[in-house]
């Protein structure tokens, strides 16, 4: 009766001792739909590998920017993050081509092309020292300002919020002639209140969640950028991992992602509809301003990709699978 007990007390000891916490920042606030996902997959995990991994989540950013995130990653204090794709652009360039300015008129055309080059985008996060589960949606970034932008000398007169430490962003401003204001996404709120900001850039529910709409009238009606995020871990973190516990691992986060990736399609459609009756009117594009933001993102995308953003073979071959769709 001793021996039994001993055993099973050795047996827990070591599961303890061998029991891996995988920690995970995002920014995605608690409380959020997103967040309770990422616990729940958390929780299935731990129990399908009967405690050997568990993750512990870092909400609303309280482990800073990107660069932060990736210094404590780098470190070890992190064991990886749900972030934006951009995040990993120091390490994959291509993490950035679907964020090309005004690359999409339409989910259906998101669709047709993340259908064909997701698989590549995944693995090449993969052959950079990231394991990645797929693709996950953010949405289309919209316009969203204080004052009725018509034209583009209207556009290059906002003063316009962008992310501290987004060097991609800040860039396509530049390249549209915009001095944007860099702050941390704690302080948009406070800039708009101010007046130090009087426009930014978001998708629908961003804009809702985090309250910027109170701030903004206006909504420009042009899918300025399409945003994706995904939930990595460290090379290193993998490899602490038996390959059996991993198989687990990749099996949920994929399932998860997914489900995330879908779920945050159907919000940013009920958002964007939602912003009507939040008082937001919705400022459509006429030709000849369609056509001005139109050349001005071509020519913004070509100094990114002539500056090494991301690779023009890429973009050409994603452009062509939309010029093919748009005239048939």
């Amino acid at each position: 009766m001793k021996l039994a007990w001993i055993t099973l007390t050795l047996c827990g000891c070591l599961t303890f001792a061998n029991a891996t916490v995988l920690k995970i920042a995002t920014e995605y606030p608690d409380g959020n739909a997103i967040l309770s996902e990422l616990r729940m997959a958390g929780e299935r995990i731990e129990q399908a590998t009967e405690g050997r991994v568990s993750f512990k989540f870092y909400p609303g950013g309280v482990m800073g920017d990107a660069l932060a995130v990736r210094r404590k990653i780098r470190i070890g204090q992190l064991n990886g993050t749900f972030i934006h794709s951009t995040a990993f652009s120091y390490e994959y360039k291509n993490a950035q081509v679907l964020n090309a300015p005004l690359l999409f008129r339409s989910f259906e055309e998101v669709d047709l092309v993340r259908a064909q080059f997701d698989d590549e985008l995944n693995q090449g996060f993969i052959d950079s020292g990231w394991h990645t589960f797929g693709l996950i949606e953010g949405g289309f970034a919209y316009l969203m300002s204080a004052n009725k932008v018509h034209g583009m000398e209207q556009l290059k007169q906002q003063k316009l919020w962008l992310p501290a430490n987004d060097p991609l962003s800040e860039k396509i401003a530049k390249a549209f002639e915009i001095n944007p204001f860099s702050l941390s996404i704690g302080d948009v709120l406070t800039g708009l209140q101010t007046g130090a900001l009087n426009a930014f850039l978001a998708p629908p529910t961003g804009a809702i969640v985090l309250q910027w709409y109170t701030q903004a009238d206006y909504l420009l009606d042009a899918p300025f950028m399409y945003i994706y995020g995904v939930i990595a871990l460290s090379e290193r973190t993998v490899a602490s991992l038996s390959e059996s516990d991993f198989y687990l691992v990749e099996q949920e986060l994929t399932a998860l992602s997914q489900r995330l990736n879908d779920l945050a399609r159907a919000e940013n459609i009920r958002a964007f509809d939602a912003l009507s009756s939040l008082g937001i009117s919705t400022v459509s594009l006429d030709d000849d301003f369609r056509h001005a933001i139109e050349s001005e993102a071509d020519e913004a995308t070509d100094k990114l990709i002539s500056s090494g953003e991301f690779d023009r073979d890429l973009y050409q071959r994603i452009s062509d699978v939309l010029t093919d769709y748009r005239n048939p």
